[in-house]
Formats: structure tokens, sequence, C-alpha cells
């Protein structure tokens, strides 16, 4: 029963789950608690994937453990869950080294043909990491890592007054001060680790917009709703931003649904606060589970 469990917990989590969830609108109103979750979803169906094997061996085995008596048994439960960490490793190295030379090239790109944003009388403006690129459309992202830049266009500083660009850079400094890129890259490895009928494109777009909503609030915090709201209208321009940045621009659709987001408000009918809670307790309790079960199978075997 306990293996059974445990197979069936990590298909629920790998595929109707995310599905479910991403359908699941109204928990957008809780950014940082809806990440939360979709972290220990994901968390909870690598762990029961993994775990099923060892679990499986006290009722294969009995109740000797003898290494020579059960060596075959014991070969397979390795050789099971070593393919489903290696899957996950594999996919790790392939997301990180893609993501990294992405944004190592784009950065040296952006270092050739932008300047630095200056004052008028010439000394740095915003940060020794700004960079500006001659450009009519309103453009802005910043490129994560050890040497981090945000990148403006020249049609944003030209289009946008003060107080929205301010938003603009304390919507992309909220990403990297919070490492979002992390985050994402997260969600990237388990989904591209995940056999192709399993993935779910509607999670990682849902996990996506949260990581930009938890930025706009950033930026509401630092410059007000009018501002970001005006900010998020003016970068509107549906441009295509590279593969590996986090990026104020947005299409106008997904510009619509964050300006719906830029105020927390009731979830599912609760107060902010209280559905956050329950949403953190339900995150923890689902990341429990695998572990209870596997100490459920070799305690009970």
């Amino acid at each position: 029963m306990v293996i059974a469990a445990l197979l069936t917990l990590t298909i629920a989590l790998a595929w109707p789950v995310p599905r479910l969830m991403a359908g699941m609108t109204t928990f957008r109103r809780a950014p940082r608690a809806a990440l939360v979750v979709w972290q220990s979803t994901s968390v909870a169906a690598v762990l029961a994937a993994l775990f099923a094997a060892p679990a499986a061996l006290p009722y294969v085995i009995g109740p000797t453990y003898e290494l020579a008596e059960n060596a075959a048994q014991i070969a397979v439960a390795v050789t099971v869950t070593g393919l489903i960490a290696g899957r996950l490793i594999v996919s790790g190295h392939r997301v990180g080294t893609r993501l990294r030379a992405h944004r190592r090239r784009h950065r040296q790109l952006v270092d050739l043909l932008a300047v630095p944003a200056a004052h008028p009388g010439g000394a740095p403006a915003h940060g020794a990491h700004m960079r500006v690129i001659e450009h009519p459309t309103p453009t802005a992202y910043c490129v994560p890592g050890m040497r981090r830049r945000v990148v403006l266009t020249q049609g944003t500083l030209d289009s946008l007054p003060e107080d929205q660009l301010d938003a603009v850079l304390a919507h992309e400094r909220a990403h990297l001060r919070a490492r979002h890129d992390l985050i994402l890259e997260f969600f990237t490895v388990i989904h591209e680790a995940m056999p192709r009928w399993f993935r779910c494109d509607a999670a990682l777009r849902e996990v996506t917009l949260l990581i930009e909503v938890l930025a706009d609030r950033a930026a509401v915090r630092a410059t007000g709703v009018l501002s970001t709201a005006r900010a998020i209208v003016g970068m509107a321009t549906g441009a295509v931003k590279p593969e590996g940045v986090l990026a104020m621009s947005e299409s106008p659709s997904a510009a619509r649904l964050r300006l719906e987001l830029l105020q927390p408000g009731p979830v599912a009918g609760l107060p902010g606060p209280v559905a956050a809670t329950v949403m953190y307790l339900f995150a923890a309790s689902v990341v429990i589970m695998p572990v209870a079960l596997l100490v459920v199978a070799w305690a009970t075997a």
C-alpha cells in the first residue's frame, strides 16, 4: 500500500496537479505563497519518485538485510533511483549550461553595443551595472549572474517620465535582489526532466507570471501603484526577450494580468494573510508526505 501511495503521489503531483493548479488563478493574489506551493509540489513529486524503490526494499528482501543475500534486489533499487536522480542531474546541467551560455553571450553583446547610463553631468546613473541600447522600442530587462546587467533602450528613457522609470528599475532590481532567475531555473530543470507527455507548459507560464507579479509589487512599494501601472502599460510592447533574462517588457495580454494583480486582495474568499498561511501549511504537508511514506515503509515492513 505504501509503494502504491508513493507511485500515485508521484504521478498525481507530476501530471494532474500542476494542470489543476495552473487553472486556480485566484491564488495569484498571494504570489509568494503560491510560488512556495508550486515549489513544494515539484519537490514532493521528485522525492516520491526517488523514494519509491527504497520504500519497496523492505517488502522485497524481508527481515534479513544481508547484502550478499539481497544484492540483486538492492542493485535494482539503486539503479531505479539512480536513473531518476541522473535524469534530474542531466537536466540541471543542460539547463544551467544553456542559460549561462545565453547570458554570457548576451552580456558580452550588451557591453559591446550599449553604453552605461549617465546623468547629464557624466556621472554613472542608477548603478554601474546599468546599460542603455540605442533603440526606439521601450524595452527593459535584467541579465542575472555574477556580472549582472540592467538593460534599457533609449526608447524607454525617452518615453517614460521619471516616476515610471523608477518603477521599471525597481522591478528589475527586485528580480536581481531576490534571484528570481534561480527560482525559474529550478522549475525549468524539473519541467525538462519530466517525460514529454508529463510536462505542463501552463505550469511554467504560471510560475513566470508569479515571479513578475512579485517584482511588480516591489515596484509598487518603491514608487506607488499608479506609477507602476503606467510603467507596465508603457512597456507592453510585445517585444521578444532574450532567453535567460527577466524582462519588464511583456505582451499586452500578460501586462493586463499583471495590472490586475498589482495589489493584494482576497484569495478564494479569505483575507490575503490567512490564505497565505493556509498555503504555506499546505506546502509543508505536501513535502512531508513522501518522507512520511518512506518512514512508514521501513518501520512497518
